[in-house]
């Protein structure tokens, strides 16, 4: 009669493995949840940045020339329209 013993032992192998598995989803679930806020973080970090850009006013038209405003390296040339 070891066909109950077979049986107890494939269950009691299939509850560690349960139990295995378990641990193991459970870790990966924590550097998934980790992962998400230092992703959340970056993109406070990136919307803040995005807040301190300046758009100007007024565009000039395609036609006219861009002057630099302070800098002497800057060279002036036309500015390429586009369609």
């Amino acid at each position: 009669m070891p066909w109950p013993w077979i049986f107890i032992g494939i269950a009691v192998g299939g509850l560690v493995m349960l139990v295995c598995f378990g641990v193991w989803l459970a870790h990966k679930a924590s550097d998934l949840f980790a992962e998400l806020r230092v992703v959340a973080q970056r993109a406070g970090q990136g919307a803040e940045l995005l807040s301190r850009i300046e758009v100007p006013d007024g565009r000039p038209s395609s036609g006219d020339l861009i002057y630099p405003d302070h800098d002497p390296d800057v060279v002036v040339r036309h500015r390429v329209p586009t369609t």
